[in-house]
C-alpha cells in the first residue's frame, strides 16, 4: 500500500517556476515507478512525465507543440520517499491540477496503468 501527497502548487506568473513534490508513505516506495499527470478544467487527465523506480529512466510526453521535456524535469529521492517535478518557464496552458501516481510497472504512461494516486495540487499560471 502506498499513499501519495502532492505539494508545491500555487499561483505563478508566466515565465516563472515551481517545484512540485510527491511524498509517499510505505517502505517499498523505491519499487514503484512514479508519474505526474495533469488535468485542466473540462479536459481529460493527461500524462506529463514518469520516472523509474531507481530513477535511472525517465519519459516525458512528446505530444505538445511546446515541449514539456525542455521545461520540466522529473527526479526522485528514494531516501526521502519523494518524487519531484521541476517546472520552468511556465505558461498559461500549464494551468491544471497536477497529480502524482505510483505503480510497479516499469514506465507506465496512461492513467489506467497506475494503482495509487495522490489528491492533486493546483498550479495556476497567470499571463
Amino acid at each position: 500500500q502506498v499513499q501519495l501527497v502532492e505539494s508545491g502548487g500555487g499561483l505563478v506568473q508566466a515565465g516563472g517556476s515551481l517545484r512540485l513534490a510527491c511524498a509517499a508513505s510505505g517502505r517499498t516506495f523505491s519499487s514503484y515507478a512514479v508519474g505526474w499527470f495533469r488535468q485542466a478544467p473540462g479536459k481529460e487527465r493527461e500524462f506529463v512525465a514518469v520516472i523509474s523506480w531507481g530513477g535511472s529512466s525517465t519519459y516525458y510526453v512528446d505530444s505538445y507543440v511546446d515541449s514539456v521535456k525542455a521545461r520540466f524535469t522529473i527526479s526522485r529521492d528514494n531516501a526521502k520517499n519523494t518524487v519531484y517535478l521541476q517546472m520552468n518557464n511556465l505558461k498559461s496552458e500549464d494551468t491544471a491540477v497536477y497529480y502524482c501516481a505510483a505503480d510497479r510497472r516499469p514506465l507506465p504512461r496512461t492513467p489506467d496503468e497506475y494503482m495509487y494516486w495522490g489528491q492533486g495540487t493546483q498550479v495556476t499560471v497567470s499571463s
